[in-house]
């Protein structure tokens, strides 16, 4: 057993273990594998593990990773400029990062000019950390209305990135309120939305994200990193 395949069992019992303590079932939490990091060797060893889903924060090494390994799915999981939309739609599974207006609309034109429907994730904001990309969870609501003027652009979800702290509990409310948002905005009836994906929780938090309500976790160093 290589380290990869000792810590992705490692992962995968934490994320069973956390989600018993809030009594929801292990099987309906996805994992995406946040391979930024990893080269196409530790890639190999991940999809010989099972893992069918890799997230990568540039373009240039989605394009690259994802055109060794077509048969896995590809998430776009960092900001994304509008110059490079062109280059990820129809090569990504989801797009978790659409956190304003002008992408939301470029991916709405190129979507129309390649035929195809494009699903992405909404990131909000909870914290309100300058540092942080994402739409305020206070005009979450007023963004997806305004999206309800495209046809392409396929919202499936929320995505969150917690603060980064020294304990993970200091990120349960954060995730608390992005679950809130999730379930409030699932109770109406905006045109191309479900609010089926709750990405949400990496290495450091993941835990508590899926106590919290998410149902697709981003892990990256706990999988890749030699040491946990």
């Amino acid at each position: 057993m290589t380290k990869i395949d000792e810590n992705i069992t490692w992962v995968r019992d934490r994320i069973s273990q956390a989600a018993l303590r809030v009594r929801r079932d292990p099987e309906a939490i996805g994992l995406i594998a946040v391979s930024k990091t990893a080269g196409l060797d530790a890639v190999a060893a991940a999809v010989r593990c099972g893992i069918s889903d890799f997230g990568e924060n540039r373009v240039q090494d989605l394009i690259s990773k994802s055109g060794v390994y077509p048969e896995v799915n590809w998430h776009m999981i960092g900001r994304l400029q509008t110059n490079k939309v062109k280059e990820v739609i129809g090569r990504t599974a989801l797009i978790h990062s659409l956190d304003r207006w002008a992408l939301a609309e470029y991916i709405e034109k190129r979507a129309v000019l390649a035929g195809i429907t494009v699903p992405v994730l909404v990131q909000v904001n909870v914290s309100g950390e300058e540092s942080k990309a994402g739409i305020s969870g206070s005009q979450v609501e007023e963004f997806l209305d305004d999206l309800s003027q495209f046809n392409q652009v396929q919202v499936k979800g929320l995505m969150t990135i917690a603060p980064e702290v020294d304990n993970p509990e200091e990120t349960r409310p954060v995730f608390r309120e992005l679950n809130r948002l999730f379930k409030q905005i699932g109770k109406k009836d905006y045109p191309r939305v479900k609010m089926n994906i709750l990405s949400m929780g990496m290495t450091q938090d993941f835990e508590i994200a899926i106590e919290e309500g998410a149902n697709l976790v981003r892990i990256g160093s706990a999988i890749f990193a030699s040491g946990r």
